[in-house]
């Protein structure tokens, strides 16, 4: 039994069905662990059949959120709602198995007693038996693990316990999907293609999904949106592109890529750097920022009297396709530029690093008062 919003007793399941979506919303939410505050009033709502991505440094808090939304873990504060129906508040508290949530844990959480087929019906005890075995079927069908049904979770791969963990969530046919850290356990040739199959296969069954990761490139395959937390808050909640190419701030811009950090003040609406004027956006004069250009937005020629900056090449590190060259400026700053497809410059050769000022970022400066005020630029990579 549980409570509804009005406070009365009711044993209704929030029961889904094959297609059936579901939107959540979550309304000043806070957590403590003792006076530790993990969530902080964090406000976002996800759309039905949407997957979105708490993403963020260990300890953030995303994880926390993650248990509060399945109703592992009762908050603090603030309101759980699913298609507007209070799920957990000041008086509501509805469990884990009637919310109609399925949720699939970082280490599979499978049991050793018993077969593949058993796992996955072991959250369908609300079925008769013959029911049991058909959902669960079906949903080894669904990830490609029927022929396994009689196999015992010891004799498969990693890939293949994961298919497994990941019917046993499908299997109650859940509006909603909660996955931790669901491939950090996998080896990086392994994890992209599970990883793959399992977006293809939770975007068939509708339902709404949110993933914890600690991956930004994870989560920028996966997500439709991405949830970016820190120190408990939301910092910001928008599209890969948005996070990626206009974050909120400095810190939001380097959880995502490398950059070379340039110190500069602005006058006449330009934060003044090596490279020329950089716009300064909404900075006033006199402000000090910081400019962040990556890596891959230097470009590098190797006639140093053509134009850009001088620099002499200090080293080239082969990524792959990539080249990332690092160097050395007249004022012993050191920069990185990263080519693609081209020959790596020799140690001390004298290159000229220019890049576009409007592909650049520009935020308040975080270093201390007596770096806003200097009258010189520098560099240094973040």
């Amino acid at each position: 039994m549980s409570l509804s919003p009005s406070g009365s007793e009711t044993s209704g399941r929030a029961e889904g069905a094959p297609g059936a979506r579901a939107r959540l919303t979550l309304s000043h939410v806070s957590h403590r662990y003792g006076r530790l505050l993990a969530v902080d009033d964090v406000s976002l709502t996800l759309p039905a059949g949407e997957f979105v991505c708490l993403l963020g440094p260990s300890g953030c808090g995303k994880s926390s959120l993650l248990r509060i939304i399945a109703g592992l873990q009762r908050q603090t504060s603030g309101q759980v709602l699913i298609d507007g129906e209070e799920v957990a508040g000041p008086v509501c508290y509805v469990p884990p198995e009637n919310r109609g949530v399925g949720v699939m844990f970082q280490d599979y959480a499978l049991f050793p007693h018993l077969n593949v087929l058993g796992n996955v019906a072991f959250g369908l005890s609300a079925y008769p038996r013959a029911k049991r075995r058909e959902m669960a079927l079906e949903a080894l069908e669904i990830v490609g693990m029927a022929k396994f049904a009689k196999s015992y979770p010891h004799t498969l791969s990693g890939g293949e316990q994961q298919r497994v963990a990941l019917a046993r969530a499908l299997a109650p046919r859940p509006r909603i999907m909660l996955l931790d850290e669901p491939f950090s356990g996998l080896d990086r040739k392994l994890r992209d293609a599970v990883r793959e199959e399992t977006l293809t296969i939770l975007r068939r069954s509708g339902a709404s999904c949110v993933m914890v990761t600690h991956d930004p490139e994870e989560a920028m395959l996966m997500a439709d949106r991405i949830a970016l937390m820190r120190n408990g808050r939301l910092v910001q909640f928008g599209a890969p592109d948005e996070l990626f190419f206009t974050p909120v701030d400095a810190e939001a811009a380097e959880f995502f890529s490398k950059f070379n950090r340039l110190h500069g003040v602005v006058q006449n609406g330009l934060v003044l750097t090596p490279f020329g004027g950089v716009p300064a956006n909404s900075l006033v004069n006199g402000t000090g920022a910081e400019v962040l250009i990556r890596p891959e937005q230097m470009s590098l020629v190797t006639d140093a009297e053509e134009y850009g900056i001088r620099a002499t090449v200090l080293r080239c590190i082969p990524v792959g396709s990539q080249r990332l060259v690092e160097a050395e400026l007249a004022d012993g700053t050191r920069v990185q530029a990263r080519m693609s497809l081209q020959a790596c410059p020799p140690v001390g050769a004298e290159i000229a690093l220019t890049f576009n000022p409007g592909a650049a970022l520009v935020f308040p400066c975080r270093c201390g008062r007596e770096k806003n005020t200097q009258a010189h630029s520098k560099l240094s990579v973040a």
